[in-house]
């Protein structure tokens, strides 16, 4: 029998791994209070015993911190796509590897629209992508204007890269609701960003 994966706490807030005490309490308020299963219109009982469980991990601060120790862990766990056995050819991982580059920067910058930028090496740890291989698809990537690196030196995805996300197939099932309602729903328990950054905006400059 196959070990369970942790839960990803952080997704099911739909919050970023920066996001403060304040901005776990008010979006996990807003939540609670639209999954509840007593709510007739949203409730959703799966739903809200996941966001019951992630605040009760991310509102204490050891378990928070003991939780963060393995998160990088689960993150690569969670994108392990660099799996010759799922991958037919090299044009079909190559697909894959830019799915994922697109999906994890797609999720930083819902989460924090104003400070979206993720570091290469961190897509290559998460992704378990070599760095030769990386290079490449960013290049590819940056040509098509799907990616832009920001003044701080990190990328982060465009509006036209989200646009080519979501035209993309997404290979991960249990996933693929991710990239979808739950954007509206961080926007209506207000925005989760602890300070502007004018670098990050969808329009900023390409490097």
């Amino acid at each position: 029998m196959a070990e369970a994966r942790e839960a990803d706490h952080y997704e099911a807030l739909q919050i970023s791994p920066r996001a403060d005490a304040e901005t776990i309490e008010r979006v996990f308020r807003h939540l609670a209070k639209r999954f509840h299963p007593d709510n007739r219109e949203t409730g959703d009982g799966d739903r809200f015993s996941q966001i019951v469980a992630a605040h009760r991990v991310l509102s204490n601060a050891e378990r928070r911190a003991a939780y963060d120790a393995g998160y990088a862990d689960l993150q690569r766990e969670t994108w392990k796509i660099f799996d010759q056995a799922s991958s037919t050819s090299n044009v079909e991982s190559d697909k894959r590897i830019r799915t994922g580059i697109l999906t994890l920067l797609y999720q930083a910058r819902r989460r924090d629209v104003d400070r979206p930028g993720v570091g290469q090496l961190e897509l290559e740890r998460v992704l378990d992508c070599p760095q030769e291989v990386m290079k490449f698809h960013l290049w590819y990537m940056k040509e098509s204007g799907w990616i832009q690196r920001l003044d701080t030196g990190l990328l982060a995805i465009t509006y036209q890269g989200v646009n080519q996300l979501h035209a993309e197939e997404i290979p991960w099932a249990d996933e693929a609701h991710r990239l979808g309602p739950a954007t509206s729903e961080v926007r209506e328990a207000g925005p989760v960003r602890s300070a502007p950054d004018e670098t990050a905006r969808p329009g900023g400059r390409q490097g």
